[in-house]
């Protein structure tokens, strides 16, 4: 780049900067680098020209990433929905077990269990009362 056609350090760092912005913002985005000239007797409109396009690039790299969010989030919305309905399954299942297991079999179980994982059952009000059947067992 010759900087004999602009007056001052400043001109040159603005056309630098636009430079680096447009072509960054259209590799980010995947579009075609544009470039623009500055005109040293309209230098002033040229600032703003660019501060313009700038502002423009940087809406639209905005406007990118909060569609990419938005599509983000309603992916984990969806795994969220899908990993409450598992665990929903998973406690009736284990309620039903806990039904049907003997008092042996679920005393048998519990003191395989580390005593991290008793302490929140410990706490719940319907553990500490587990229904008796006798008979066959599921566990």
């Amino acid at each position: 780049m010759s900087t004999g056609m602009y007056q001052s350090p400043m001109e040159v760092a603005v056309y630098q900067l636009h430079n680096f912005s447009i072509s960054f913002f259209s590799s980010l985005l995947g579009g075609d680098v544009v470039s623009v000239k500055l005109d040293n007797s309209a230098s002033g409109a040229s600032v703003v020209a660019i501060d313009n396009k700038i502002e423009q690039a940087m809406d639209l790299v905005k406007n990118h990433l909060m569609y990419a969010v938005r599509e983000e989030v309603e992916v984990l919305k969806e795994q969220i929905k899908e990993l409450l309905e598992k665990n929903s399954q998973l406690e009736r299942e284990n309620s039903l077990l806990k039904t049907l297991a003997s008092p042996e079999q679920l005393e048998k179980f519990q003191s395989r269990l580390p005593t991290e994982v008793l302490c929140p059952e410990e706490q719940s009000p319907g553990a500490a009362a587990p229904a008796q059947h006798s008979g066959a067992s599921a566990v």
